[in-house]
């Protein structure tokens, strides 16, 4: 006797997994954390300049969800709910600390092993110095930054996850944009 064949996967869209994980489908809320956690996780660990830290609140975002996904008005708007908890809860912990943090989160990231020596020295001096730079800026300004620049937010976007309006964020965009350059003229 044979058994049949488990049937492959289908790749489903964040709407339809949320529908399923509101039902308490845990293999639909499997997949939505495999596709989440790198982009939660690499905000984090940027707004925050700590790894441990990053992967305790994305560990916690992702546990939020799961309890909260019963008040997720539109099941389409996952990721930026996602977006929404991570940022505030790195915010949250930023206003709590006392000192500012100077960590550099990529730390253990290393440079392509194909550049020459000379190249990846200069690459990894220039992502220290933009990781520093970044730790410059407000939190507010960092996390509308990382949102724009890395995640590829738009501005509405981010204005609903940070809780400011679009104008607000372009501003929060350029004035942290002006400070990056400035600071990054010297790898010009």
């Amino acid at each position: 006797m044979t058994v049949p064949e488990a049937a492959p996967e289908v790749e489903s869209d964040d709407a339809t997994l949320a529908a399923r994980v509101r039902d308490g489908d845990v293999r639909a809320y499997e997949q939505l954390v495999v596709r989440y956690q790198g982009q939660m996780f690499r905000l984090a660990s940027r707004i925050l300049a700590d790894r441990a830290e990053a992967e305790d609140i994305v560990q916690e975002v992702f546990l939020t969800a799961w309890r909260r996904i019963g008040q997720l008005q539109d099941d389409g708007a996952f990721a930026g709910w996602l977006y929404r908890m991570t940022t505030n809860r790195c915010l949250n912990l930023l206003r709590s600390r006392q000192l500012p943090a100077d960590v550099d989160p990529d730390a253990t990231a290393s440079p392509r092993t194909e550049t020459q020596p000379e190249q990846a020295v200069q690459v990894s001096s220039q992502l220290e110095a933009l990781t520093v730079a970044l730790q410059q800026l407000t939190p507010e300004q960092r996390a509308c930054w990382l949102l724009r620049e890395v995640h590829g937010r738009s501005y509405e976007e981010i204005g609903e996850i940070v809780g400011a309006n679009a104008t607000a964020v372009r501003g929060r965009i350029a004035r942290a944009r002006a400070q990056l350059a400035e600071v990054m003229k010297p790898w010009r």
